[in-house]
Formats: C-alpha cells, structure tokens, sequence
C-alpha cells in the first residue's frame, strides 16, 4: 500500500479490527503533507485506538508495527465492501423481479375492471329490478290476503247478524241466538265497527249497522235469560237454570250470568240456614248438645256441596278462575247467615256473662295457698274445698259463681265451631289457589275470608271467649285438683311393712292436672286454630309454672320439710315420706308433660310411591307457617316446665341428701369403721380372731358386712319410693359424698396403718364402693381417686418403676395430680 492511500473520515462505522498479537491498528492514517489538522486528527485517533502511530515512532520497528497495523486494517474493510456489493447484486435481482410481477398485475386489474363494467353491471340492475318486483310481489299479496280476511271476516258478521236476528225471530232458538251473538264476538272491533262493514252487513231485512243490532240482540236476550232464570229457579227447574246459566257467557253477559247464579245459590243456603234455625224454636231444643255448632257445621258444608259440585260447570262455560267470583258471593251470604247463627249462640248461652264471671273468679285457693302461713295454723287451708261439704262451706255454685261443667260445655262448642270454621277455610283456600300455585305449595288463606265479617265475628264471638274461658278452665282445674289432692296411704320406711298401691307414689293432684293438660292441649289443637294454640299453651304454661309448680314447692316448704325437731336428730318418718312423694310427682309430672307433647306432636308417616312423609302438624294446620308456630309453641311449654321441674327436683333432692342420708350415712360409716384397726399385722389380726372364737375371714369381711347392712337400712326404704330417675340422682349425690368421705379417711389412716393393713383398708374399700355401685356400674368412677390412692399406696416397687415412679408418663388414666401419687407412696409407715 502507497504512503499516500486514504481512509475516509466518513467510514466512521469501523470499530477496531481484529489485529496479531503484537500491534493494534489505528482508526485512520492521514500521510497528506501540508496539512496540520489531518496529522492532529491522526495522532488522536491513533492514540485513541490505543495502536503504535507514525508520528510517535522512534525505532523501525514502531514503524513497522504500525504499517501491519493499516495492512490489517485494510483487508478488514476490503471485505466488508465486497460483502456489501454482492448483496447488492442480489437486491437489484428481487426488485427487477418485483417489477415485472406489479406490471402484469396491473394489466389484470385492467381487464377485470373491463368486465366489471361491461359485463356485471347489467346482471346487477337486473337482479335489483328483480327483488324490488319481488317486494312489491309479496305487498300485494299480503294486501290481498289482509282484504281476504277482512271479507270473510265482515261476511262471517253478516251472517252472524242475520243468524241471530232470524233466530230470535219465529223459531225463538235461543241457544242458537247466543251461539251467533259468540261467533260474533270473534270478529276484531275495528272491523265490526268499520266502514266497509257498514256497508255491507246492513240489508233490507236488517237495515241497522251491524254493531247496533248486535248490542240490541245482547241486551234483548240478556234481560230474556234473566227472567226465564229467575222463572226456572222459582219453580225449582234445575235443568232449565243450568240451560239459561249456559247462555250468558255466549252473549258477552258473564258477569250478570254469575251475580244472578250467586243470588240464587244464596237464596238456598239461606232458606237452609233458616230451616235449620226453625227445627228447634228459640230456648227449647238449641239448648242441647251442640245445636248451633251443627247448624254453623250444615252451613259450611252447603256451601261447600255448591261450590264443588257446580264448579266445573262454572269453570268449563265461563272460564278458569270465575268459580271465585260465585265463592265470594257466596261467602257474603255466609257471612250474614253465619253471623245470625253466632249471635244466636251467644245470646243463648250467655257469653258475654260467662266471660265477666270468669275474669272475675278470684281463685282465692291458690292466693291464700302462697300467703305466709300462719302461727297456729298447719297444712294448707281448704277454703271454700269441695271436701269440706255440708254446713257453711257447703258446695256454692262450684265455687263462688263459675259453673266448670257449663264452661266446658262451651268450650267443647266453641272448639267444633272453630274447628268446622278451619276445615271451611281449608277448602276454599285450596279452591281459590291459583292454577300457578304448585301442588305442594302452603295454603294462603284467600282474601275473601280474611275480609269477611264472619270472620272477624269469629275471632270476636269464638276465638277470644274460647282463649278466656280456656285459661280459666284450666287454672281452677289446677286449683280443684289441690283442693282435692290426696297423698297415697300405707308408705312407710320401715321394711318390715307392706306397701299399699303401686308405684310411682305420687299425689293425685299430678294425674288430675296432667289430664286436663292433655284435654285442654286436645281440644285447643282440634280447632286448627294458629290464634288459640299460641294462647292457649303459653297460658297452660304460666300457670304449670306458677300455680302447679308453686303449689308444689310451697308443699315441700311448709308442710312436709324433712326437718327434725330436735338438733342433730333424725327427721319424723312421715315428714320424709311426704317429701319423697312430692319430689316422685315432679319427676312423674314432668314425664306425663313430654308423653303429652310427644303425642301431640305427632309422628311423621310414610306415603307410598316415595312420596315425602305427611306431617299430621301440618294437615291440621296448613295454612303458611302455622304448624312451625304451633311445634314452636309446645316444644317451649315443654322445655319451659322442664326446666323448672328439674330446678325444684335438685333442690329437693339435694334436701333430702342433707337432712335424711348425710345424717344417717355418717351413723353408718361410724358403726362400720368402729371396730376396724389398720394398725395391726397380719399375725396381730390372726390372733385377735383366735381370741374372739372368730374366722378370720370373718374377721376381714367385718368392714364390709357391717357397711352392707347400714347402707341397706339406710337407702331400701327410701329406694322403694322414689322413682327410679330421682334414685339414680340421689345416689349419685350419696357417692360423691361417700366417695370424699372414704378418700378422707384413706389419708387419714393410711398414715397409721401397717402394710397388711393399708392392703385391708383397700380391700375393705373396694366392697364398700361395690355395695354403693350394686346395679349401676358408672357410680364406680366416683371413687376413682381413693381407688387410685390405695392402689398406689399398695403397689409393689415394680409395679411403680414399670409406672415410671408416678410421672405421668405411662398409659394410665390418672385422677390423682403426680404431688398426690408421691404422697400415696409414701402414705403407708410400713
């Protein structure tokens, strides 16, 4: 390469090129003379690309490494132009190629647009010509069609017209009359009422505008079927009224079809009503058994007779649904005879005074029952008693002024009355249901009752006298069944005395009050009623709570409290067992209550063909939610009594414990333990036997058959009567005592007795607890400590190693803590 070979300073892309391992090339190299700025230029670059320069050149050998340095350099840039150029080639190629592919795409769109033009076009306005013929087609025939109906329609009036006008003429064919007066009835007003019609329809014999005969013919024949109806049903033609009934729906009449077909259906279920009413003259025979309950009964089921047997006529000729408008004319026409019937029944039975003297009854009983008693007066006083008979306090109109037997006379009609009432609404419920109502869907009782004034007159007349009348009844039953309560006879404690009667051993006010519980729950529920079992039975429940169960406490506090009259001594035999018969009749009131619930409550019954089981709840109370309420209801009655029975028990139980078992059981535990000594050994106790001419096996069964026969005496007498559920509670309290007594004394002996004795004392133990656990076994975990605790204290050194020393670490189920295992280790002094 010549000293004067350029590189261009616009070759500015060239970075460094590849170089030996001995020099490094510079970026340019300028060798022009005369040109300051150039070798500048040069030197920096040079300097900059880190490469030896000319300038800087000292030896032949800088200069040599430099002139590699550009041979280096050159070759590099050599070869990336003839890249460059080679591709370059091959782009001129592809865009010549592109070129002459634009040019014969161009002389095809040429052509194409040639044939567009000349070819196309004309297909197309063709084919536009086409549908728009097509369109106006379809129009004119449409419009002929819609003329075509319009013809046939005013024709099919004409002949209406004509067909009703000669029917009505001679032949008087009426049902054909309405049958063309209904065909009419089809064709579109706007055409019935239009131009062309008038035109055409008017003819010499009927020269009038179709719309005008047709309403004349309608109101002709309406008020003609009025009067044959109203003719048939006078002379009790029942073909011809059904004939004429048929006919109003045809001629547009529906609605005066159906108030005509109420009146008259309402004319027989008063003349009924009436006739029932006359069968016995006012203060005669409707004074006996249950005369206007069946007379509201014959009333309702009229009704009902109408509306199921001629409902589907109704339905059929003038359409589903319209059965409720004859319901709801009918139900007016109950409502007034209804009401008669009730006004009757109360002015009759007089209501109205039953009800003051009931909410005036003072129960003077039962308040001075729970006054405090007085000093010098025991038991309880029986004023105004029925017991008590004869002289001054003879039986006075059962008890100042409230006959029972005619309140529960009324209360057993007004329960039939309610209960008919029920049914019948029932039954129109289920017939006004609407058809898009599924078949399982809860019953909604139909506005047409809910606004009717029988309704309100029996929530006034029967509803609010039976809930009255009810919670009255029921309390004085209460305070009647204590006025003549009875304690059963012949108990006592002693063992050698026979027992008269059976158990439970109860007072005869518990059956007396659970059977009026049961009768009162009976007949409010078979009212199907949801007003009266959500007041009857919170009331029952009130005074259960207040008056039975009060009635009860006050007993077992004032009169038969097992207290003894001198301190420490043992209470009188009869005071205890009055109070063991009072705690038997809470226990037995409070199960007679829940198999009194259970009953009512029901069983749910399987269908067949695996329909989902019935619910007698809610067949007696369908409407809404009615039979969660009443379930809601005496499920609480029940838990409600429960509780305070099973309070009152505890407390009485746990009496009897303090004041009658504690006392004696620690005469027993100190005649049993009397004579034992833990302190001897085994040769000590095998000569105390020898001197007392005694087995030795007797001698080691002392404890335990002394204890058998204080427990006996202690707990038979008491355990033949109480009811078992309370047995087992007051057992269970004996055993918890028990059970702290004997760890109690474990403590405290185990400290003096000997090996052999701590091996008694465990086995003395041991049969006291099973003595105490004789027939139910789970009472034996109650004495799981002083069991654990002589074990450990009997244990040999193995057994406790094997035990890891009572570190809790083995798979025994410790009651003692790790603190009261050591000490019982240690317990025995050997």
């Amino acid at each position: 390469m010549s000293a004067n070979t350029t590189i261009p300073n616009g070759d500015s892309s060239a970075h460094a090129a590849p170089s030996n391992s001995n020099s490094h090339a510079p970026d340019k190299l300028n060798t022009s003379s005369g040109n300051g700025n150039s070798n500048s230029n040069s030197h920096s670059t040079a300097a900059t690309a880190g490469g030896p320069s000319i300038q800087n050149a000292s030896s032949l050998s800088d200069v040599r490494a430099a002139l590699a340095a550009l041979h280096a350099r050159e070759a590099t840039i050599t070869d990336r132009l003839s890249g460059l150029l080679s591709s370059q080639a091959d782009l001129t190629r592809e865009l010549g190629r592109l070129d002459l592919l634009r040019a014969s795409l161009g002389s095809q769109v040429i052509a194409t647009r040639a044939i567009g033009s000349g070819m196309l076009s004309s297909a197309a306005e063709t084919a536009g010509r086409l549908s728009s013929r097509v369109r106006e087609l379809d129009l004119e025939k449409e419009r002929v069609q819609q003329t075509l109906a319009v013809v046939e329609q005013v024709a099919e009036l004409k002949a209406c017209v004509h067909g009703v006008v000669g029917s009505m003429g001679a032949p008087q064919d009426w049902e054909a009359a309405a049958a063309y007066l209904a065909r009419a009835s089809q064709v579109p007003e706007a055409i019935a009422r239009g131009g062309f019609a008038a035109e055409v329809v008017p003819s010499v014999e009927v020269p009038d505008a179709p719309w005008v005969t047709l309403e004349g013919a309608r109101e002709s024949l309406c008020g003609l079927f009025l009067r044959e109806f109203e003719k048939a049903a006078a002379d009790g033609d029942g073909a011809k009224v059904t004939r004429f009934f048929k006919l109003f729906p045809l001629i547009g009449r529906g609605d005066v079809g159906l108030d005509v077909y109420g009146r008259y259906v309402c004319q027989g279920v008063a003349g009924t009503a009436r006739a029932t009413l006359k069968e016995a003259p006012m203060g005669t025979g409707r004074k006996d058994g249950f005369f206007y309950a069946n007379a509201l009964t014959k009333l309702f089921e009229h009704i009902a007779q109408i509306v199921e047997s001629h409902g589907g006529l109704v339905e059929r000729h003038y359409g589903e649904g319209k059965m409720v408008k004859v319901i709801e004319r009918l139900q007016m026409e109950a409502d007034v005879q209804g009401g008669i019937i009730l006004d009757s029944w109360s002015d009759e039975r007089g209501v109205d005074r039953r009800l003051t003297d009931v909410k005036s009854y003072p129960f003077s009983f039962l308040v001075q029952s729970f006054l405090p008693p007085q000093r010098g007066v025991t038991g309880t006083p029986r004023m105004s008693s029925p017991a008590l008979g004869g002289g001054t306090n003879a039986r006075n109109s059962e008890d100042e002024g409230v006959n029972m037997k005619e309140v529960d006379g009324l209360l057993s009609e007004i329960a039939v009355m309610l209960g008919r009432w029920s049914l019948y609404s029932k039954f129109l419920a289920g017939k006004c249901k609407g058809p898009e109502a599924s078949g399982d869907a809860s019953l909604i009782i139909p506005g047409v009752l809910t606004k009717s004034n029988l309704n309100k007159k029996v929530s006034a007349r029967l509803v609010t006298p039976y809930n009255v009348m009810s919670t009255f009844f029921f309390r004085r039953s209460v305070e009647k069944a204590f006025q003549l309560d009875e304690s059963p006879q012949g108990l006592s404690l002693n063992m050698n005395k026979p027992i008269d009667g059976n158990s439970p051993y109860i007072i005869s006010a518990v059956d007396d009050v659970m059977y009026i519980v049961s009768a009162v729950l009976q007949k409010s529920m078979s009212t199907s009623q949801r007003e009266v079992v959500v007041s009857v039975i919170p009331a029952v429940g009130r005074v259960l709570g207040s008056d039975f169960i009060g009635m009860v406490q006050r007993k077992m506090r004032d009169e038969s409290y097992p207290k003894s009259a001198v301190q420490g001594g043992f209470p009188p035999e009869d005071k205890i067992v009055a109070f063991i018969v009072l705690i038997n009749s809470l226990d037995v009131s409070n199960e007679y209550l829940a198999r009194i619930i259970t009953t009512r409550l029901g069983t749910e019954q399987d269908e067949p063909n695996g329909s989902p089981p019935s619910n007698p709840l809610a067949t007696s109370f369908p409407f809404d939610n009615d039979a969660k309420f009443v379930t809601s209801a005496l499920h609480t009655l029940n838990s409600s009594f429960s509780t305070k029975t099973s309070e009152l028990l505890s407390e009485g139980l746990q009496v009897l414990f303090n004041n009658v078992v504690k006392l004696r059981l620690r005469q027993v535990m100190a005649d049993t333990f009397r004579d034992a000594d833990y302190a001897l050994g085994e040769e000590e106790l095998a000569e105390l036997a020898r001197q007392g001419d005694a087995d030795e096996e007797e001698v080691l069964d002392h404890v335990q058959r002394q204890f058998e026969r204080g427990w006996d005496a202690l707990m038979k007498p008491i355990a033949r009567l109480l009811t078992p559920r309370t047995l087992a509670t007051l057992m269970d309290l004996t055993a918890r005592h028990l059970a702290r007594v004997l760890e109690k004394r474990a403590w405290t002996t185990g400290a003096r007795a000997t090996a052999y004795g701590a091996i008694r004392m465990e086995r003395d133990f041991s049969g006291i607890v099973s003595i105490v656990a004789r027939g139910n076994y789970a009472l034996r975990e109650l004495f799981a400590r002083v069991t654990q605790l002589l074990m450990v204290a009997n244990m040999e050194d193995e057994e406790w190693e094997e035990l890891g020393g009572g570190d809790g670490d083995d798979d025994m189920h410790w009651v003692l803590d790790e603190n009261e295992r050591r000490r019982a280790r240690n317990l025995i002094n050997g």
